[in-house]
């Protein structure tokens, strides 16, 4: 999940996956809808909910996010350099039923959170794991269930629970890399067998790209990362084993803000009403939708 990753994935297709372009700060904004989502591109404003916002942002008619991408299919940009993904969609849905607009902001990962309790961002959203550790520092609105999924090529068999020997391919300082692959590896040589050969790659569609020309038998990543990869990938790699390690996705804001309580407000009512359901399955990501959104969820 994405903890310690550098916020690189895979938004293509077929042999040669298409990495979403673009690392320098900028804005994103409009209905951030890809024109393949076919996700809702309008939502009514909750007018009791939106009396709720906290005066800066009311009175601004504009919510700051901060946002690192790519991480197809959460966040990433189009061919016109527009920031799209399941996580804007949903922002911008939120932003809607709030009657304000969401103004996304480029950053690097790991200063999007102290951006937030420096008041530089409204809220973050970059697929963030919502943890005990984290919280400590900010508050999150959870909106979405994701683990770790691996895949196979089509046709084959691999066992994630039993994969000493294999070549695995995962991206550089995920928590496939660091934790989960290190931890299996380690339990193969226990068991008296040959280790898991953990190949990591630059970007997660190296890794997926790895997958689906044959030089590695499996890769494991977030489940929507690998749940979007299989969509796009034409047929050509699976799904193996079921998601493991399931945590929640969140929105940080600051430490007791009254933003954080909106939030849940609104993420909720778009459960309700049957827009968020809508937004996942757009993005083929139905599996990790939740129902019932929560302030600081996590259990770890």
């Amino acid at each position: 999940m994405r903890s310690t990753r550098l916020a690189t994935t895979v938004a293509a297709a077929a042999v040669v996956l298409l990495a979403a372009a673009g690392c320098s700060n900028s804005e994103g904004g409009g209905s951030g809808a890809a024109p393949s989502s076919g996700a809702p591109t309008s939502v009514a404003k909750n007018d009791a909910l939106a009396a709720q916002l906290p005066a800066k942002i009311k009175n601004a008619g504009v919510i700051v996010v901060g946002v690192n991408v790519p991480y197809a299919p959460n966040e990433f940009k189009d061919s016109s350099g527009k920031i799209v993904g399941f996580d804007v969609d949903l922002v911008n849905a939120i932003a809607s039923t709030l009657g304000v607009r969401a103004e996304y902001k480029e950053s690097d990962f790991a200063k999007i959170i102290p951006a937030v309790q420096q008041g530089t961002y409204d809220m973050g959203m970059s697929s963030f794991t919502d943890s005990k550790e984290r919280q400590q520092q900010v508050d999150f609105v959870d909106y979405f269930s994701a683990g770790s999924q691996w895949a196979q090529p089509s046709g084959k068999t691999v066992d994630p629970n039993n994969a000493c020997g294999l070549r695995v391919a995962v991206q550089s300082d995920t928590v496939q890399d660091t934790d989960e692959i290190p931890a299996k590896s380690e339990a193969c040589v226990k068991a008296g067998k040959p280790a898991i050969d953990k190949v990591k790659y630059p970007s997660q569609a190296d890794a997926t790209n790895a997958l689906v020309l044959g030089r590695v038998a499996a890769m494991s990543a977030d489940s929507p990362v690998t749940a979007y990869a299989i969509k796009q990938s034409g047929g050509k790699i699976e799904a193996a084993g079921s998601i493991f390690d399931s945590a929640p996705y969140g929105y940080p804001v600051a430490k007791g803000s009254p933003l954080g309580p909106v939030l849940q407000k609104a993420v909720q009512a778009l459960i309700d009403n049957g827009t968020y359901k809508a937004i996942a399955g757009s993005w083929g990501v139905q599996e990790g939708a939740i129902t019932q959104s929560v302030i600081n969820g996590a259990t770890s």
